[in-house]
């Protein structure tokens, strides 16, 4: 849900334009950047009092690296699946975008979300992004990637649900479980109602009058845009619905990645369904950033789990690093991507000579310049 969150305070961007971040805010981030390495630390602190470091480390260097290319191969796939469906969304809006350009501006999202220590979450940057090439339509822009955002939680906590209560069955120590399952259920439930709350003329209509309100005055042309935006997408079903097939894709071949990684450092004794279960309950327990680009946290989710399948916690731990680190590897690109970016429009700024003023006029013609 964070990435909602930061979705929200971009379709302010064009309203906020001018103003800079002040040192108060820097200080605040760079807390919370702090807290979660601090987080990320305790927690691999925790585990390795339960698990031999050596044996971690002589698990992935033994590791199949044919399998890691394939699974490296398969989520650059995923991450190209993901462009698709937000085009889908972007033409529903009559947006003129390439392939192409959406899928660099997911590549830089990922980089920045993935890799650096940032605040700023990789949804941002793909509404930011699209905002600058669509012309005055930036309201439209976000909600592209709102929409997206939401149509993939959508079949995320489908699955998430359907898992979890699966998982509690037939698990003989699932017991823990049921709580998430609980909590998933709880969350989905919230989500739906946001959804709906988001695409209700009445409730659009019911806060209209909080925008005759003093300051809020000035927002009042971007809520406006942003319920027009909204609602292209409130009868484009088939748009909407290819969205979540895709989405729904998406999870199916991230759990096959980790199936791909598992058998990389010798996870033999677990099927592809039980990938398939905890895949979605994974992504779930770590929509709360709790740590550093989800590292720690995702340790202990993954060691948790798979213990409950029979697998050894060296082994649950070596996969998960090496998931890891195809996350961040395919996020790479998105900084090559940002830098040349930034490189060109520095050689333009270079190229392009500064405009001379225009000379007066002789004091005969009578003009002057104003």
């Amino acid at each position: 849900m964070n990435g909602i969150g930061h979705l929200i305070g971009a379709l302010l961007i064009s309203a906020r334009s001018k103003t800079q971040e002040s040192g108060s805010d820097r200080l605040k981030q760079n807390l919370v950047n702090v807290i979660k390495i601090l987080v990320t630390v305790a927690l691999f602190a925790f585990l390795l009092t339960r698990i031999d470091l050596r044996l971690v480390g002589a698990i992935i260097a033994q590791a199949d690296p044919l399998l890691l290319l394939f699974a490296l191969a398969l989520y650059f796939f995923a991450i190209a699946l993901g462009a698709v469906k937000w085009q889908i969304l972007v033409r529903a809006q009559d947006i003129d975008v390439s392939f192409g350009a959406l899928l660099s501006f997911s590549l830089m999202g990922l980089f920045f979300g993935n890799v650096l220590p940032s605040n700023i979450g990789g949804d941002v940057i793909r509404a930011v992004d699209l905002a600058r090439v669509t012309k005055g339509r930036s309201e439209a822009a976000a909600i592209s990637v709102l929409v997206d955002r939401l149509m993939g939680l959508f079949a995320f906590f489908s699955a998430a649900v359907v898992t979890a209560s699966l998982a509690t069955l037939m698990l003989a120590q699932a017991r823990a479980l049921e709580q998430i399952e609980v909590a998933t259920v709880i969350v989905a439930s919230a989500f739906l109602a946001l959804c709906a709350g988001l695409f209700s003329r009445r409730i659009a209509r019911r806060l209209a009058p909080v925008f005759e309100i003093g300051p809020l005055q000035r927002f009042r042309p971007i809520a406006q845009n942003v319920y027009r935006a909204l609602q292209v997408y409130r009868f484009r079903y088939k748009a909407l619905s290819l969205n979540v097939l895709i989405s729904v894709g998406i999870v199916v071949l991230t759990a096959f990645i980790w199936f791909v990684v598992g058998r990389a450092v010798g996870i033999d004794n677990v099927s592809f369904f039980t990938y398939l279960m905890f895949n979605p309950i994974i992504a779930f327990l770590l929509l709360v950033p709790i740590s550093f680009n989800g590292l720690g946290a995702k340790e202990a989710i993954v060691v948790t789990l798979f213990g409950l399948a029979g697998v050894p916690g060296d082994q649950a731990l070596a996969m998960s690093l090496l998931f890891h680190v195809i996350v961040v590897l395919t996020s790479l690109p998105g900084g090559f991507v940002w830098f040349s970016k930034r490189r060109m429009a520095a050689f333009s700024d270079r190229a392009t000579p500064p405009t001379e003023p225009t000379p007066s006029a002789s004091p005969v013609s009578g003009n002057s310049l104003r």
